[in-house]
């Protein structure tokens, strides 16, 4: 089978198309023809081994994955003799985060791993998308978020950001997104009651206070945002730093402003199931829209990689199996 491989650190290029062993599922497992993968900021710092402290995880010297990605959509192509939940031919969509391995004609994983029935009013390439559930753990369970709440997300037309703020709105809080200017219809299409472009603006100075911010960019920080914050308010983010662990310590004992930073990737497999299905239940019901950036196929993949470092601010790039 076919699979995007990268042997060594380092730019796009340095990952290739190659042929590798298609894998056979265990009695307990379904073998997955992939349709669609999404291609995230993770996989891109994966690729070049940064920053230099997570090299203890992607590898010290060569990728110790040499295959990425997380995030799925396709096909049951066999099941184990032990399935009962999914049976061959169906759609279905998921994450083998903190795995990698995705970005390949097939994967095999556990029947009662993080998959689940895909949304049946989405393409391939949108249920890949959907697959991350970041943005519902950090507002459900991170921020506890309830209905009238002023919530603003940083980086919202991404493609964690514009999961937020249609989570936000469902939840019935009052939603500021930030981004850019040629995205800011895209994110009050999505729900966004105001919008804030950043290169106009510092919503820190803007003058408005929430209880909850989301910075998806992690292009701020607590102490920024602390000003903008109503008491009892929490600011989240998904990029971790020294700065951050420190905040979080020292805000869960002091003060009324909580910092926040949470690996949504390593909880267990059936957590990420049931949400899965909330996420299903939701794109069913049209309140949750995924925002596909781009799609390129398999071969291409480099390119995908490309717009994902250039630091692309609409939706999820993804790459498509076929």
């Amino acid at each position: 089978m076919k699979a995007a491989v990268s042997r060594s650190f380092g730019p796009p290029d340095v990952v290739t198309v190659a042929d590798v062993p298609r894998p056979e599922p265990r009695d307990d497992e379904i073998l997955v023809r992939v349709r669609a993968a999404a291609v995230g900021v993770v996989d891109g710092l994966a690729r070049r081994g940064s920053p230099w402290y997570a090299r203890a995880h992607f590898g010290l010297l060569r990728p110790r994955f040499p295959v990425l990605g997380c995030d799925f959509a396709g096909d049951v192509e066999a099941a184990g003799a032990g399935v009962s939940l999914f049976r061959e031919g169906q759609a279905v969509f998921g994450t083998i985060a903190p795995r990698f391995g995705a970005h390949v004609e097939y994967i095999c994983l556990p029947e009662h791993g993080a998959v689940a029935p895909k949304p049946c009013n989405v393409s391939y390439a949108e249920a890949a998308a959907l697959a991350d559930a970041t943005a519902l753990c950090f507002l459900r369970d991170k921020a506890g978020l309830r209905s009238g709440q002023a919530v603003l997300v940083n980086g919202a037309s991404g493609a964690v950001g514009s999961m937020a703020v249609q989570l936000a709105v469902h939840f019935g809080a009052v939603v500021t997104g930030v981004c850019s200017g040629p995205h800011l219809r895209l994110v009050r299409k999505l729900g966004a009651e105001s919008v804030i472009d950043y290169t106009r603006t510092d919503f820190t100075r803007a003058g408005r206070r929430y209880d909850v911010i989301f910075d998806v960019a992690g292009t701020s920080s607590f102490g920024r945002c602390r000003r903008v914050l109503n008491p009892g308010g929490a600011y989240l983010t998904t990029a971790p730093s020294p700065a951050i662990f420190a905040a979080m310590l020292w805000t869960a004992r002091l003060g009324s402003r909580r910092a926040v930073v949470a690996f949504t990737g390593l909880r267990p497999a059936s957590e990420k199931r049931k949400d899965l299905l909330v996420i299903r239940e939701l794109a069913e019901a049209s309140a949750l829209v995924p925002v596909v950036g781009a799609s390129y196929p398999l071969a291409r993949i480099a390119d995908a990689y490309r717009h994902v470092d250039a630091g692309h601010k609409k939706g999820t790039i993804v790459v498509a199996m076929s």
